[in-house]
């Protein structure tokens, strides 16, 4: 962990402690979790914290951890049962948060400060899933919403204009959910007899993506690498 990402999680530690938690994330990175109903509280103290000033919004992601936890991929060999579906335990630290199906995911900028971090926040209801807007926190945040809402399904609260940005009219499903079929449910064609476009039952075959065996590649073994060069 460099010290530079240390002193910039001394300073959101300040700022939010006890309303964020700290979660895992590459050397170089910075990323919290925080709690649905302090989601709005949290992106304020962010962007106005003189110490903080996330002032863009880079991105939002909408998340489906559907079967989250499944070993789908055989890493070193075949099995004759097929494909390895099963549940892996996960007794070590439970998360309390895991039970949540969608969450959404800001990565943050700080123009000031020429620092981001990742702020992550699960939404708690999943048949319903529906989270505070923060649109008035960074007016970037309309389309990327939109986009959530249109792919995942999720709600915002609050949302000045929430409605589909990606999809074609009157689409049903939300294309990014991991249950939606891969080949989707219809598809567009144009009927010559009708003289328009018009919509019919998908009539693609459904394919497996999941590969049964990863098989080592001997490319990268290190005896193959050229020595380092001393500068």
């Amino acid at each position: 962990m460099s010290e530079r990402i240390e002193a910039l999680a001394q300073k959101v530690d300040a700022q939010l402690r006890g309303q964020v938690r700290r979660t895992a994330a590459l050397a170089h990175e910075l990323a919290y979790m925080t709690d649905a109903a302090r989601l709005v509280e949290v992106c304020r103290t962010l962007r106005d914290a003189p110490q903080l000033k996330f002032e863009m919004l880079m991105d939002l992601a909408g998340v489906d951890y559907l079967d989250y936890g499944r070993d789908d991929w055989q890493t070193s060999s075949a099995t004759r049962s097929g494909f390895s579906r099963a549940r892996v335990a996960r007794t070590d630290h439970p998360d309390p948060d895991e039970a949540a199906r969608f969450a959404v995911v800001y990565n943050l900028l700080s123009v000031s400060h020429n620092q981001r971090v990742r702020l992550s926040v699960k939404v708690p209801d999943t048949e319903e899933p529906v989270i505070d807007s923060v649109v008035g926190v960074w007016a970037a945040a309309n389309w990327f919403e939109r986009e959530a809402f249109d792919l995942f399904g999720i709600l915002f609260r609050g949302h000045p204009d929430l409605r589909r940005i990606l999809t074609d009219y009157g689409f049903i499903g939300h294309p990014f959910r991991k249950d939606f079929p891969l080949i989707g449910n219809v598809e567009v064609l144009y009927d010559p007899v009708r003289g328009r476009v018009v919509y019919q039952p998908v009539s693609i075959t459904p394919r497996v993506l999941v590969p049964k065996v990863i098989r080592h590649d001997h490319r990268y073994e290190a005896a193959l690498k050229d020595p380092e060069v001393p500068r």
